[in-house]
């Protein structure tokens, strides 16, 4: 559990990886719904990709990833004004890398993140949320439609 937590099954701080599509919003709901009633700060993280550039074509520009990063900050500083005015701390941060997941971890490991809200699409879609520091690095699953 982060630091200053009151109890180990109160989160202190909150992750959302966000990719700013439809599906996103309602997990940054939940997720602003879950800082508030603990009292939590939540992170949203934005993964941006990294390619190869020998592997994109030549149609791709190769400023896409600082387009992506301005992309990603502006969206995000949307969100934390949008948290602000619920009441709900929050700190942001953008994450390039091959490992999506990989990114995300080391995110929950330097950040020392609680819980991790996720968003899922598909036939059973819906929110999900992990505990992040469970003894040998077990996750719990709770979901919430």
């Amino acid at each position: 559990m982060a630091e200053g937590s009151a109890s180990p099954s109160i989160p202190a701080k909150i992750l959302l990886p966000i990719d700013f599509s439809p599906s996103s919003q309602p997990a940054l709901e939940m997720a602003a719904d879950l800082a508030q009633h603990f009292h939590a700060e939540l992170h949203p993280v934005n993964v941006i990709p990294r390619f190869s550039t020998a592997s994109l074509p030549d149609l791709v520009p190769a400023t896409l990833i600082q387009e992506a990063g301005a992309y990603a900050e502006r969206h995000l500083a949307k969100c934390h004004t949008v948290l602000t005015a619920r009441g709900v701390r929050s700190a942001s941060s953008v994450e390039v890398g091959n490992d999506v997941v990989g990114n995300i971890m080391q995110v929950v490991e330097r950040e020392n993140i609680d819980l991790v809200v996720i968003s899922t699409q598909g036939n059973q879609a819906g929110i999900r949320w992990y505990s992040a520091r469970l003894p040998k690095r077990s996750s719990s699953l709770c979901s919430a439609h």
